[in-house]
């Protein structure tokens, strides 16, 4: 599949799920290249890694991760919607995509003999989540990690005023012991902050 055919496949299927799914889309656009890059730097370059996605939407992160990763390493997306996961497959075949729900990450990597992780990276719409899911999907992602692991996710600029969005990045600073954030990184739809996260705080 040539490039063209490739992003005008990815437009359809992400306004296909937007139109379905209203409640559980935050962009309005795949992500940009540059936002893929900025989430996508924790990924490690050397050396076998296992790399995990949640919400790889149409597949333009799973993109920049693909062309980090040495090769020996795994790559895995999680993603709940059955008609991204068909895209998916089709159009990316070379990514392992779990379908279900984030708040299940281990038991979804157990299904696959992974039990730990090098980086997770997300662009999943936190604000329009819970508080108890946040948490869940959290807590999920700092059991899976490696010590030395990484997890990025991103925040849109218009919800940074937000209070839900103060909310989630408070529990961002809870749940990791380092929270850098990044950017904005302008050349996306809408623009973006990207968070950097690293060392898990153990809930006991």
């Amino acid at each position: 599949m040539n490039e063209t055919v490739q992003q005008v496949s990815d437009l359809r299927a992400f306004a296909g799920v937007a139109l379905r799914r209203q409640g559980v889309v935050g962009a309005v656009a795949p992500s940009s290249r540059s936002l893929a890059q900025a989430l996508t730097a924790v990924v490690p370059t050397t050396g076998p890694a296992v790399v995990v996605e949640l919400g790889p939407g149409t597949g333009a992160i799973s993109e920049a991760i693909r062309e980090r990763l040495a090769p020996g390493s795994r790559q895995l997306a999680v993603e709940i919607d059955p008609g991204m996961v068909a895209h998916l497959r089709r159009a990316r075949p070379w990514l392992d995509v779990l379908q279900g729900d984030a708040a299940r990450l281990g038991a979804l990597l157990d299904e696959r003999g992974v039990s730990r992780v090098d980086a997770v990276v997300s662009t999943l719409p936190w604000t329009l989540f819970p508080e108890d899911v946040q948490e869940s999907i959290l807590g999920e992602v700092g059991r899976v990690l490696l010590p030395t692991g990484a997890f990025t996710t991103v925040t849109y600029l218009p919800a940074v005023p937000l209070a839900r969005a103060r909310r989630f990045r408070r529990r961002l600073r809870a749940a990791f012991d380092e929270v850098l954030t990044t950017g904005p990184v302008w050349r996306n739809v809408p623009p973006g902050l990207a968070f950097v996260c690293r060392r898990p705080v153990s809930r006991g």
